[in-house]
């Protein structure tokens, strides 16, 4: 018999519209029904409010009592934030992770590398990028950051609104596959301070991809560097 906590319908509200905006079956700036949502999932309005309620302080979606709520669409803006928040938590965690990091450690991450290999080699997008996540939390979690590996999670939905990946013309699966194995070896091979450049390293490459895509998705012309630099100006002091 299982002892977890069984999530509440609020939680699963969420966990729905969520699954949703990364499956891409919930869009931007279209109206969809508190109502219908209630039907889709067999329960009452009153959870289905609060859930959408939370997801808004998350500022994930726009909801409007008696019309409905919109998936707000991230801009270049939201990503340099998201990313700033990242690299906050994510880089010291490479750096704990490799004074902390057991065989469990080793053993979980090379199961991963193999499952992330197999979704590329199958083109399986959702797959590889849900790998992906799994691999970046088991590095928060082994720097003791179950906290913010939950922060993250939720963040990484709204840069998911973006598109399925980053991954295309100017970089590949195998580039990013790449770009998470110094990160593994040096936590593996107790250099902290390895980690955390590697990680900073991996998380920039992919900020300023998302910053592209932002303004591609704004219709706006910047550099996506340049963006990303004045945009992260003042988060490193």
């Amino acid at each position: 018999m299982s002892t977890g906590r069984q999530p509440s319908l609020t939680e699963a509200v969420m966990e729905h519209v969520r699954s949703a905006v990364i499956e891409g079956t919930m869009r931007p700036q279209e109206w969809y029904s508190v109502y219908q949502l209630a039907d889709e999932l067999g329960i009452s309005r009153s959870p289905v409010r609060e859930g959408l309620l939370r997801l808004e302080e998350a500022g994930l979606l726009r909801f409007v009592r008696n019309r409905g709520f919109q998936i707000i669409p991230t801009t270049p803006e939201d990503v340099a934030e998201i990313f700033s928040i990242r690299l906050a938590l994510e880089v010291p965690a490479a750096h704990r992770a490799a004074l902390r990091a057991d065989e469990s450690f080793a053993a979980e991450a090379a199961e991963l590398r193999r499952q992330m290999c197999e979704a590329a080699e199958r083109d399986e997008e959702t797959r590889f990028f849900a790998v992906d996540q799994q691999l970046h939390g088991i590095v928060l979690v082994a720097g003791d950051m179950r906290r913010g590996r939950r922060i993250i999670d939720q963040l990484r939905v709204s840069t998911r609104l973006l598109g399925a990946s980053t991954a295309g013309r100017s970089r590949d699966y195998a580039d990013i596959i790449g770009e998470h194995d110094p990160i593994v070896a040096a936590i593996l091979d107790g250099d902290g301070p390895g980690a955390a450049r590697a990680m900073r390293e991996h998380l920039e490459a992919t900020a300023v991809l998302l910053v592209g895509q932002a303004l591609r998705h704004a219709e706006r012309t910047e550099d996506p560097q340049e963006l990303w630099k004045q945009l992260r100006a003042g988060f490193d002091s």
